[in-house]
This record gives C-alpha cells, sequence and structure tokens, in this order.
C-alpha cells in the first residue's frame, strides 16, 4: 500500500505474532514501524512512552486473551517506535540532528504516507500519548480518535524539567543504570506493583529491567530531550475534531495532568477512565481494565464487534476479568455524543466476586 523503494526500505522479516517490521525512512530519518494484521483493515496505530517500544508498552493490551477480538479483529495494527527505540536497535550517529516533538509528530505523517493511510485511531502512552495528540492537532482530517494512556499536553513544570535534567545526566554518564531504572520503573508503574508481595520482585518489574538493559542509552537521551522540551498543547485541545478516551492510573505521577487535559477537552469530546491500584503504563499493569471502555469507545465511532469477549464465558473467579467489573456496567455509560459515550468512571481491578 503506497509502497516506495525511494521513500522506505522494508526490514527484513516475519516476526512474531504474525507482523512484519518496515524500516520506513522520512525526511527525519529512519523509523521503525511493526505491522500486525490485514492491511485492507482501518488502521491504528501506537506510540510508546520513552525508553520502551512497542513490545514493552502494549503487548499487555494486544496479546492479552480478549483483546484479539477486540483490536486484531477489526484493525491492522501499525506499532510505531520512536527513533532507536526499536528491539535490536543500533546507536544513532550523534551526527544526526535532534528531534523536536513536532519533528516527531511530522515523521507519523510521513508514516502514514508511506503506507497509504488517510485515517487513523491513535494508541499512545504518556510521551506516545503527546506525540500522537500533537499529530492529531497538526493533522486534524487524519486521526478518527485518539485513546491516550496517562497523557501529558502541558509543557514540562521546573520540577520535571530538572528531574528530566537528571535522568539525562545519568543516560549520558552512566548509560541504563540501576537508579536510572528505578527512576523509569516508578515512572511506569503503582508503588503496589513495584514493592511485590511479601517484598518479593513482581514477574513484570523483572522484566522491564531486563528490557530496559537492552535499550540504547544515547537514542533514549534524544527522546527524553525531546519530551522535555516540549510546548504546552492546552490551547489547542478544544480545536481537536476527534473523539478521544483518556485512560489513567490513579497512582500514576501524571495522574493529575491526565485529570486536568480531560477537563480542558470538555465531556463532549473526551471521556476520562481512571484505574485504581495502577501507576502510569495500563496497558501493561491493568490491559483487562481497558478493554470494556475500548469496546464503548470504539462501538460510538462506528466499529462493529463481532465476536463477544471470550471472558464472559470463561472462568469469572479472575478477578482482571471483564465480566467481573461490575463498576463498568452498561448502565454506566451514557449515549451522548460519542454515540455511546463513556461518562468519567472509574475502574477496580481488585473487585472480588
Amino acid at each position: 500500500m503506497g509502497e516506495s523503494s525511494d521513500s522506505a526500505s522494508i526490514h527484513i522479516d516475519m516476526l512474531p505474532f504474525g507482523g512484519k517490521e518496515f524500516v520506513v525512512k522520512t525526511s527525519k530519518g529512519l523509523i521503525s514501524v511493526f505491522v500486525c494484521g490485514d492491511q485492507e483493515k482501518p488502521a491504528l496505530i501506537t506510540y510508546p512512552d520513552v525508553a520502551l517500544n512497542h513490545m514493552s508498552c502494549f503487548q499487555g493490551l494486544f496479546f492479552c486473551s480478549d483483546a484479539d477480538s477486540l483490536l486484531l479483529h477489526n484493525f491492522c495494527i501499525y506499532h510505531i517506535d520512536a527513533p532507536g527505540h526499536e528491539v535490536g536497535a543500533e546507536v544513532i550517529s550523534p551526527d544526526a540532528p535532534l528531534l523536536s516533538v513536532n519533528d516527531l509528530a511530522d515523521q507519523v505523517a510521513e508514516v502514514l504516507d508511506y503506507f497509504g493511510l488517510k485515517e487513523v485511531m491513535c494508541v499512545g502512552v504518556t510521551a506516545g500519548a503527546y506525540i500522537l495528540t500533537l499529530f492529531a492537532m497538526k493533522y486534524t482530517e487524519r486521526v478518527h480518535g485518539l485513546i491516550l494512556v496517562s497523557p501529558i499536553c502541558k509543557a514540562p513544570s521546573w520540577t520535571e524539567w530538572i528531574y528530566n535534567k537528571v535522568l539525562l545526566n545519568l543516560l549520558y554518564f552512566y548509560g541504563m543504570c540501576g537508579v536510572l531504572k528505578e527512576c523509569l520503573l516508578q515512572r511506569y508503574f503503582s508503588k503496589e506493583l513495584r514493592s511485590g508481595l511479601h517484598g518479593a520482585e513482581s514477574d513484570i518489574i523483572h522484566t522491564f529491567r531486563r528490557l530496559l538493559d537492552e535499550r540504547q542509552s544515547l537514542n533514549v537521551m534524544r527522546f527524553l530531550e525531546a519530551i522535555n522540551t516540549r510546548p504546552d498543547l492546552t490551547d489547542g485541545l478544544k480545536k481537536l475534531q476527534c473523539k478521544t478516551l483518556i485512560f489513567v492510573g490513579e497512582s500514576s505521577e501524571f495522574h493529575a495532568e491526565a485529570v486536568y487535559m480531560s477537563g480542558k477537552m470538555g465531556r463532549k469530546s473526551c471521556a476520562l477512565v481512571e484505574v485504581q491500584a495502577c501507576g502510569s503504563l495500563v496497558t501493561e499493569e491493568h490491559p483487562y481494565a481497558m478493554l470494556i471502555p475500548i469496546e464503548f469507545f470504539l462501538m460510538g465511532l462506528g466499529y462493529y464487534r463481532q465476536r463477544h469477549f471470550a471472558s464472559s464465558s470463561s472462568n469469572s473467579s479472575n478477578p482482571t476479568s471483564p465480566s467481573s467489573h461490575s463498576c463498568i456496567a452498561p448502565e454506566l455509560l451514557s449515549s451522548e455524543s460519542l454515540g455511546v459515550k463513556l461518562k468519567p468512571i472509574k475502574t477496580r481491578v481488585d473487585i472480588e466476586v
């Protein structure tokens, strides 16, 4: 679809889960795109947070048992990794220009051009949510809907700016050291998950420590530097023409900003879901809490579900099964401007049934 030898080079092999990786040459440099699904279907693009790629940021959501019928059945997924964040990435040349957040948003548009995509759904996490929000502002006609996880929209406060500068110095002098990994894990996950049961480190935290070791420190620096110099998007939020669904963990460092962002966008165009006992990376910590809100959001945008959640008829003792979330039952939803619009609700992932 719209592929040409002078605009991109295709990498390489079929990868796990039926996907294929493309390395797309843009005016801002090379960027990796992992495509999963039938390219004749509607397109859904993703963008991860700082120091993460599509595997570490989205596999919890896309590979959970019910996501197949909700997302992979209805969309072709285009996972866009930040430059130099893909699996097996080499260090970006120091001679390459530093990219701003505007450059990264324009790069997303060039990826869409390469694949011949006119209109897409977007899913982004924190820094990735900022990039896709900016992309939606600059290319309003190309975004059908936004699903944002623990998003940011304001310019960094002095506290955040200084904190990020400390992280940048750690990356430069010490690489992906233990202190830096702890800072990033705190960014992603709740204290409860990081603490673990009886003081034992959970499997997901152990896995993320290993995955962070695989990142190229200088590449992470480039993305973090762009995010640390981001402009405030507040004035443009009400001008967004697409409907938006925001998830945020109540333990997230970005909880206040996600609530602020949803308030600025207004209930007619934005719904907020706060996930209790969860940090910023809802896609990995509690992905099942996202499924029913996403289903209703997509239905409101005209996407028809042909299959039902497998878990609705499976083991009801699973506390993270969507069928056990009595607090996000359909009667809590109202049919307002989203078609079937989610009210600002809270979901709980630890309900006992």
